[in-house]
């Protein structure tokens, strides 16, 4: 069946780009609805589709776009927390064109999300089922759908600070798995990056309060690494959240090396531009069960 939320839920935080307050809200919305963005603070044109196809470069996060140049920024991490809880229908509102950076993952969102609960509706659930391999390339980096019985993410990241290096993670997301395994990895930079941007009038809500900050073989937080891995694990967080912009949950194994927003961007295009790789499938109650947000009522999340 299809889901949304319960009641609405309501955060606030500040703003990645600006360090301005950003206050944001997720409405229950009918079957077929899917998720949108709504600017409260715009008077014409305020809706936003959550799709692949409105997305534009962006080099710190995921930025949507309508028709009339109505934007939203920093988008990943609320789509990956509603993909994850099993949330396929709701509007999100937001005073502004930032959703609220929080502490850099997508725990408050989960949070907020299980303390309302999700709402079953009566209507049928459509999946992207990856029917043949699809692949894109930009040098090193590398991002690719294949067929699977269910959402599987494997991720690799090769960096040269010593405090992250190599990593590779592989998980299926049915589950729970996303809210068990992912959901609070936060994302993270560089110390000479962070300076940069500030500098520069960029990135300015970024802090150690929202991000892991490395120098070298150094963490820079206080409090160290919430997982030895955490940097894959924000990665596979964003990547799932950038997936979630297909417009349905997606039955395949995605796999990403150096990857990242623009590339998994550019992989929906690809999907979609070959009608032999994939299919839309109606799943039955049953099949239900494979996808991210199955069983979460069942589960114990004390972690949060």
């Amino acid at each position: 069946m299809q889901t949304t939320v319960k009641s609405a839920i309501r955060l606030s935080g500040v703003g990645l780009h600006s360090g301005e307050p950003a206050r944001l809200s997720i409405q229950p919305a009918s079957a077929h609805h899917g998720i949108w963005f709504r600017r409260t603070d715009v008077a014409e044109n305020a809706m936003i589709p959550a799709r692949h196809s409105n997305v534009q470069t962006s080099p710190l996060c995921t930025l949507l776009v309508n028709e009339a140049g109505v934007s939203v920024s920093t988008v990943e991490h609320v789509m990956a927390a509603l993909a994850g809880c099993g949330v396929l229908n709701a509007t999100i509102e937001l005073d502004g064109p930032e959703v609220p950076i929080l502490d850099g993952s997508a725990a408050d969102f989960v949070r907020a999300i299980l303390k309302v609960g999700v709402r079953q509706l009566n209507a049928p659930v459509h999946v992207i089922e990856v029917l043949r391999r699809v692949q894109v390339e930009d040098g090193d980096r590398i991002a690719m759908l294949e067929p699977a019985a269910e959402l599987e993410i494997d991720f690799a990241i090769d960096f040269t600070d010593a405090a992250i290096g190599q990593q590779r993670k592989v998980l299926r997301l049915s589950n729970g798995t996303f809210v068990r395994e992912l959901c609070d990895s936060r994302t993270f930079c560089r110390q000479q990056d962070v300076d940069a941007m500030h500098a520069a009038g960029k990135a300015l809500g970024g802090s150690l309060a929202n991000a892991v900050v490395v120098d070298g073989d150094r963490i820079m937080n206080p409090g160290g690494l919430r997982h030895r891995d955490e940097a894959v694990r924000h990665k596979m967080l964003d990547a799932l959240g950038d997936l979630a912009l297909a417009g349905a949950p997606i039955l395949g194994r995605y796999t990403g090396l150096r990857s990242g927003h623009a590339m998994t961007n550019k992989l929906l295009h690809a999907l979609f531009a070959d009608p032999l790789a994939y299919r839309i499938r109606t799943l039955t109650a049953a099949e239900c069960r494979v996808l991210p947000g199955a069983g979460l009522e069942k589960d114990s999340f004390a972690h949060l």
